[in-house]
């Protein structure tokens, strides 16, 4: 996620057994050096050697960027990222197929993910990556506006692309990424919200990206988000200066009754904060013995 994805929680999801990952967002090709080089000093980790990090970037910020004076994409594949993660584009095949001729003009191999919110983008874009991210209408922060369930989208993906790359889930599943997402933010108010959010809690809407002044997204796409003010704001009908003046006016004292916290399903469950290493500790001992209690079912017979 771009803005809340910092070089420490990268860092310390890879030191803790997963693959860190930073959100592009609209950060200039300096900011994501600077940031990558800080990830390699906490992870010890040479400037000449591949650092296991995943760069994500947004197809439509990236529309803009590429034709500016400050590309990022071929730049940041110069910092070696073991990994590249595209979503919310029209068109991703072209930034996709620049990470091919990259890699083989240079003789290496970068692994790249792409989110999907639909059978017809998983089966455009198989082909061409190594991993497809099926992501579900649960999704906390920015998706697919008319995504279906998460286990429906998934199971549709895994027919239609049977022989294809890798594929995994996201979308409502945990909310132990979701917290660990939050956490270097550093702000009580967000802890508190997520602590005290019930299971209806988040809304899919535009209004927050208002609110950001970050409302470029292509047709179909929207982002959840827990529901607070901002909604009533525009459910009152105020305009959208008047909901944007409000909005500046709590952020300006601190308040975090307009706070824009990405958040999805899942946050209704959240019951503890947990430091990043125990977020993924945790997660992979449920898995495990989830898994393991499910194996049992099926008995023992011979």
């Amino acid at each position: 996620m771009a803005f809340a994805s910092t070089p420490e929680l990268a860092s310390a999801v890879t030191a803790g057994g997963g693959l860190g990952c930073i959100g592009a967002g609209f950060d200039s090709t300096a900011e994501l050096k600077t940031k990558i080089q800080k990830i390699r000093m906490d992870l010890k980790i040479t400037k000449e050697t591949p650092v296991p990090l995943a760069i994500g970037f947004i197809g439509w910020i990236l529309d803009m960027t590429e034709v500016s004076d400050d590309p990022r994409l071929l730049a940041i594949l110069d910092e070696l990222p073991t990994a590249i993660w595209f979503a919310f584009g029209t068109d991703l095949g072209s930034y996709i197929a620049q990470v091919h001729a990259h890699d083989q003009k240079h003789g290496r191999k970068t692994f790249i993910f792409v989110q999907v919110n639909s059978v017809e983008r998983a089966l455009r874009y198989a082909p061409e990556v190594d991993c497809l991210v099926v992501q579900g209408i649960e999704a906390g922060g920015h998706g697919g506006s008319e995504s279906p369930p998460l286990f429906t989208l998934l199971q549709a993906v895994i027919s239609a692309v049977p022989s294809g790359p890798l594929v995994v889930a996201a979308g409502g599943i945990s909310t132990g990424a979701q917290i660990a997402s939050l956490l270097t933010m550093g702000a009580d108010g967000v802890k508190d919200v997520i602590l005290k959010a019930g299971h209806n809690a988040t809304v899919r809407t535009l209004a927050y990206d208002d609110m950001g002044r970050t409302n470029g997204w292509p047709p179909k796409f929207d982002g959840r988000a827990i529901s607070n003010k901002v909604m009533e704001d525009l459910a009152a009908g105020l305009s959208l200066e008047d909901r944007r003046a409000k909005f500046d006016e709590s952020t300006s004292k601190g308040e975090d009754c307009r706070l824009v916290i990405w958040a999805g399903v899942g946050v209704g469950i959240t019951n503890k904060i947990t430091a990043t290493s125990g977020v993924l500790r945790e997660l992979h001992e449920e898995a495990v013995e989830k898994l393991q209690a499910g194996a049992s079912l099926l008995g023992n017979d011979s």
